[in-house]
């Protein structure tokens, strides 16, 4: 597989950099792991829910979220420690709040990549364009890998990724259903919803293992998804 193109992961890290201001939903998992939302109404209490996310990223970045302390985090986002868990009750909800951040992002860049598809060739081109590129950051975006890597441990996590799969398969499928109209629209999604599911499980084996045989990995996982999504 060749390498990632680079304008394109700094096409999607640009749309990162450009949502890193907008008002975050913070996710409160202490009950049965269910996210349960609230939006920081004014301007000084988003700020700050930003500031400690940002700060997330950065002690992730270095050490993990394992290593990472709530305390470490309230110091490194220059907030009173009981500012923090007001807004986050414990570290899996900063993890999670950052995953789904993350998920959003993403689906958007999908929505995207797939808006103009009208026949069998433009799926193919967009649909690795997005696998390149959704690999580009996990190789490029060491938070994000972190995260991704942790998810078989942590049911809220399967939850979050579960329900990123059905989103995107989705998209998938309305692509799908606009070069292929006569097919049955349940169909399409169950299998757009596994295809888009089973690449995000691709990705982290690509990771965990040397380049070349991450890049080989990928580069199969490209050639069965379009096998199977333009199949008759």
């Amino acid at each position: 597989m060749q390498k990632v193109i680079n304008p394109h992961i700094m096409t999607v890290n640009a749309k990162y950099e450009k949502t890193s201001h907008m008002p975050v939903p913070v996710v409160d998992h202490r009950e049965s792991g269910a996210s349960v939302r609230r939006t920081p109404q004014q301007q000084r209490s988003r700020e700050r829910v930003e500031r400690i996310l940002s700060a997330a990223k950065d002690l992730i970045a270095q050490g993990g979220s394992d290593a990472m302390k709530m305390g470490e985090l309230a110091e490194r986002a220059g907030v009173p420690i009981g500012s923090l868990y007001q807004y986050f009750p414990d570290k899996g909800s900063v993890v999670r709040t950052l995953a789904e951040r993350y998920n959003d992002e993403g689906r958007t860049c999908i929505r995207d990549g797939l808006d103009g598809v009208r026949d069998a060739d433009g799926l193919a081109s967009a649909f690795r364009e997005l696998i390149d590129i959704y690999y580009g950051l996990f190789l490029d975006e060491p938070v994000m890998r972190d995260i991704w890597s942790g998810t078989q441990a942590d049911r809220a996590l399967q939850d979050i990724d579960i329900g990123d799969s059905r989103e995107n398969g989705r998209i998938l499928a309305e692509a799908l259903a606009r070069i292929r109209p006569t097919g049955e629209i349940g169909a399409l999604f169950t299998k757009a919803m596994l295809v888009m599911h089973l690449g995000t499980a691709t990705m982290r084996l690509a990771i965990s293992v040397d380049r070349s045989e991450g890049d080989a990995l990928v580069e199969a996982y490209i050639q069965l998804a379009l096998r199977d999504l333009l199949s008759a």
